[in-house]
C-alpha cells in the first residue's frame, strides 16, 4: 500500500531531551525506510514520553535546530504536567501539539486548552468534558478515538465494537472535530501477526469513515512495527526509539 506526503503523517514519539542529540543518522534510515515502502517524510510529531526535560533555558534554541533539520512540526506528549511546561518554553515556535496519553477527568481541562490533538479518547465522559472545556475562541480540538485492539487491561482504548458509538458521539459535539482512530496492539515479532491487528483498525477506519466522511486520520503503528502499520494503510505513524534510541 503505497502512500504520498500528502496523506501520511510521521508521528515521531520521543521526549524533547532528544532535541540535544543529532538524529542525523536515524532520520536517513527512517526516511530511507518509509520511502522504499512508497511512503515520503512529510509532517512529523515528535511525542514526549516522561524522561527529564533538559533545562529549559536551554530548550528553546535545542528546539529550533531540531524543527529545522527534520521538519517536524507536530509535538506529542504523553503527561500533562510535562507538557504544560514545554508548551509554554516553546509557544513561539507555531508548533502543533498531539495529546497521546491516557485521560483522567481532572485533565482534560489542562489538555482542552493547550492542545491542537487528542488522539486517546476511550470514553464519551471524557469527549464530553474535553468539548465543554475547549474555549470557542480556539479551533474545535482535533480527536482520534483509542481502540483497545487486543482488550490488554494495562492499555486505555475502547473496544472495537464500541468505536463506532463513540465516533457519533464526538462528531456531534460542536468543539470537538472527529479525525479518525488511534492503537497500540499487543506487541509481536511477527510482521504478518503485525498486520493482522492493524488490519483489523484500518477495515474499521474504512467502514466508519462512509458514515463519518471528515474521518482521514488512521494513527497506528511504532518503533517496532510502523512497516506493518504502513503496509496496512496507516496515515499517521508513532515513532521514537527507531529515531533516537532508546531511552536511558
Amino acid at each position: 500500500n503505497k502512500m504520498s506526503d500528502s496523506n501520511f503523517n510521521v508521528v515521531s514519539l520521543r521526549n524533547a531531551t532528544a532535541f540535544g542529540w543529532s538524529p542525523a543518522l536515524r532520520t536517513d534510515l527512517v526516511a530511507n525506510s518509509l520511502s522504499a515502502s512508497g511512503v515520503c517524510m512529510g509532517k512529523q510529531i515528535v511525542f514526549s514520553d516522561g524522561e527529564p526535560w533538559r533545562p529549559l533555558v536551554h530548550c528553546k534554541d535545542i528546539a529550533q535546530s531540531f524543527v529545522e533539520f527534520t521538519k517536524i512540526k507536530e509535538l506529542g506528549e504523553n503527561f500533562l504536567q510535562e507538557a504544560e511546561e514545554k508548551i509554554r518554553a516553546l509557544t513561539d515556535l507555531d508548533l502543533i501539539w498531539h495529546f497521546i496519553g491516557p485521560i483522567q477527568s481532572n485533565k482534560t481541562r489542562g489538555i482542552a486548552e493547550h492542545f491542537d490533538w487528542v488522539q486517546s479518547v476511550e470514553r464519551e465522559k471524557i469527549a464530553r468534558r474535553l468539548n465543554e472545556q475547549r474555549s470557542p475562541d480556539k479551533a474545535p480540538l482535533n480527536v482520534c478515538i483509542q481502540v483497545n485492539l487486543s482488550l490488554e487491561a494495562a492499555k486505555s482504548g475502547t473496544e472495537l465494537a464500541n468505536a463506532e458509538a463513540l465516533c457519533a458521539i464526538v462528531d456531534e459535539l460542536p468543539r470537538l472535530h472527529l479525525r479518525g482512530l488511534m492503537a497500540i496492539p499487543a506487541q509481536e515479532e511477527e510482521f504478518e501477526e503485525q498486520r493482522k491487528s492493524f488490519r483489523l483498525l484500518a477495515e474499521e477506519y474504512r467502514r466508519l469513515q462512509k458514515l463519518f466522511p471528515g474521518m482521514d486520520t488512521l494513527s497506528m503503528g511504532m518503533s517496532n512495527d510502523y512497516e506493518a502499520a504502513i503496509a496496512e494503510g496507516s496515515t499517521m505513524l508513532r515513532l521514537g526509539t527507531v529515531l533516537f534510541g532508546p531511552r536511558s
